[in-house]
């Protein structure tokens, strides 16, 4: 058996494990049940492939993310390790065939999602699979008191019957400790080996800063900070506004949000990782993979969900160990927006039901059916269809895709529809005339046998996988099959699909989850609250209130958060302030930004200075927003 170095080495080309990997790696060689909290960069998926690649047989990983099932299958392929996902909108035959690859073919790896463990013959399947060790990745989720509870984790314990001689090694990189609890019982971890890294980033100051003009103070700290940088914003409009502002002003900037297509994913993230631009703008949607070790500021211009999910997108900056900053902007009106709008945005029941029957009323799907249909879906549209506000609906529809109900994938793809318009005897002919496309459409006749009578849903990237194609090259068959008239083809792009697990049963569907629904609204609010703590808590360091959030407590300060750096500043007395802006302004009138230009004074100071002078009648504010000398 090769040692975990010479594995590491061979295929990552790395000299040395990352803190507690290779404790954890022995752990889990030695055949204990395992539980792994590290923070965002601490490189947990080398924590189970490492161990999986020293051994016989295949390690069984359970994600809940199918664009993060896809981007590690694709990195472990990339490095000649054999891996397969089944995710959503795989046919069942299409799921046999991968399964039987899986049991034969000497593959390493099978990613799925919990949600497949509920389908009893895709766990007969697995039940028969030289299984050597089975990770699940975002093992949080299994957590009602999560941040991203998804019941079919709690199936994950059923393994236990069948594997029982099997380590299991839950991972996850954040979780409180009621969390860390939940993780341990509800998968069935045996008396697990627990590894935690601190919480704790020494390199990382923690700013809140008030802003009033928040464009005006990202270009400060660019300025001052010339280096790798990501501006983390809500949603797509402000993405590309706030991107092509930095540009108006002189920042080489790009975006990236989950509606663009794979190929401007690409290459607006190698302009980035190039350094051809310094400033990645971006949803959440931008995070899995990312490991560029130079970032030096990570900035939220809008208030976080969630403490986990600041905490993870913070920690992209400094993983060089050198000094960097998670800088969170805000202003009085945000506190009072995000409690308003977060309230008027979390569906209830009533409101949950409405949005799934109107679902499956879009996609004209029948009372008892729907199961394994997938759909584009364009969540615009569907809103303006039935009159629903597009932020409650988009929480609703993400709860019954945490639910298991339903997957939506808000990956960019090209959804294709076929169907053969000539009698099978025809296409007979035209293989024996064309025989360089013979195999690439048997295929796709083996495959998709009902395509003669109807315009049918098809994968492009299987029938290239199986034809021993490329999928351009199965793309180029059928563009000429189209202007022959031999098949009817339809591409439609879009940037969301619904995928249905279970059969539409209207209120009994709602119904059995409604009790998490509650649950989760009541942990949506307490988490907002710890957000709202974390920004407007005075007296306290920040770096302080993040750790023990995750119950990890320290009476020592950071020295380098907005609240350290705050103590050690001298504040200069009102009286010589005021006698600094009276002189400046007997030259010429100022508005209070070009006043703290020139003083170099901070915001609140100068608003402090100006308040008084306008309390005594020594200035005035004139229509243009410059304060002049009162005369």
């Amino acid at each position: 058996m090769q040692t975990a170095l010479a594995i590491l080495q061979k295929y990552w080309k790395h000299d040395q494990f990352r803190s507690l990997q290779n404790e954890i790696i022995d752990s889990v060689v030695g055949g204990k049940d395992t539980l792994a909290i590290l923070p965002t960069g601490g490189g947990k998926s080398i924590c189970f492939q490492v161990p999986a690649l020293m051994q016989e047989g295949i390690c069984l990983v359970i994600s809940p993310l199918v664009a993060l099932m896809k981007d590690q299958v694709a990195n472990l392929q990339a490095r000649n390790i054999k891996a397969i996902a089944l995710t959503g909108g795989i046919r069942s035959e299409e799921m046999i065939d991968l399964l039987d690859n899986c049991q034969f073919g000497n593959y390493k790896f099978l990613y799925l999602s919990p949600e497949r463990l509920q389908s009893d013959w895709i766990l007969d399947r697995i039940k028969n699979l030289p299984i050597n060790l089975i990770a699940i990745d975002e093992a949080h989720c299994v957590s009602q008191w999560g941040h991203d509870f998804r019941p079919a984790y709690l199936k994950i314990s059923d393994l236990k019957k069948h594997f029982q001689k099997i380590p299991f090694l839950a991972l996850t990189a954040t979780a409180t400790p009621r969390v860390k609890e939940d993780i341990i019982t509800e998968t069935g971890l045996q008396n697990p080996s627990v590894f935690q890294k601190s919480f704790a980033r020494d390199n990382i100051a923690y700013m809140v800063i008030e802003a009033e003009d928040k464009l005006y103070k990202i270009e400060q700290i660019l300025k001052k900070n010339p280096e790798p940088s990501i501006i983390y914003v809500r949603n797509r409009r402000s993405c590309i506004d706030i991107a092509n502002q930095l540009k108006a002003i002189g920042f080489r900037a790009t975006y990236y949000h989950g509606g663009l297509s794979p190929k401007e994913k690409e290459t607006n993230m190698s302009i980035w990782m190039q350094e051809e631009a310094q400033v990645m703008v971006a949803t959440n949607a931008f995070g899995m993979g990312i490991d560029k070790a130079n970032v030096k500021t990570v900035m939220h211009i809008q208030l976080p969900d969630n403490i986990e999910n600041y905490y993870q997108e913070s920690g992209r900056a400094g993983r060089d160990g050198e000094k960097a900053f998670a800088i969170l902007l805000t202003n009085p009106s945000d506190n009072l927006q995000a409690e308003n709008q977060f309230l008027l945005n979390l569906p209830d029941k009533t409101f949950l039901n409405s949005v799934f029957i109107k679902l499956c009323n879009y996609f004209q799907i029948a009372y008892g059916e729907g199961f394994n249909e997938q759909f584009a879906f364009n969540l615009n549209h569907f809103c303006l269809k039935y009159n629903f506000p597009t932020l409650k609906t988009y929480n609703a529809i993400q709860f019954l895709d945490r639910q298991g109900i339903i997957n939506l994938s808000q990956e960019f793809s090209e959804k294709i529809s076929l169907q053969f318009l000539i009698p099978s005897k025809e296409v007979i002919r035209y293989n024996s005339l064309h025989p360089n496309d013979e195999e690439i459409i048997l295929t796709i006749l083996r495959t998709y046998p009902g395509i003669y009578e109807m315009q049918t849903a098809f994968n492009l990237d299987f029938i290239a996988k199986k034809s021993n194609h490329k999928p351009n090259e199965v793309q180029a068959v059928l563009h000429k099959l189209k202007e022959k008239g031999i098949v009817s083809y339809n591409a439609k792009n879009n940037d969301a699909s619904i995928l249905f697990n279970e059969i539409r049963e209207d209120e009994r569907t709602i119904n059995r989850v409604a009790k998490y629904l509650e649950r989760q609204n009541q942990l949506k609010k307490d988490q907002l609250h710890s957000v709202l703590n974390y920004v407007n808590e005075k007296k306290r360091c920040k770096n302080q209130i993040i750790l023990s959030y995750f119950g990890e407590e320290t009476k020592s300060e950071c020295g380098i958060c907005s609240y350290c750096i705050g103590k050690k500043k001298t504040v200069p007395k009102l009286q010589s302030v005021t006698t600094q802006l009276l002189e400046l302004l007997q030259k010429e009138s100022l508005n209070s930004r070009e006043i703290q230009e020139r003083t170099q004074l901070d915001s609140e100071t100068v608003i402090k200075g100006l308040q008084k002078l306008l309390e005594e009648e020594k200035i005035v504010l004139k229509a243009n927003n410059n304060y002049t000398i009162h005369i």
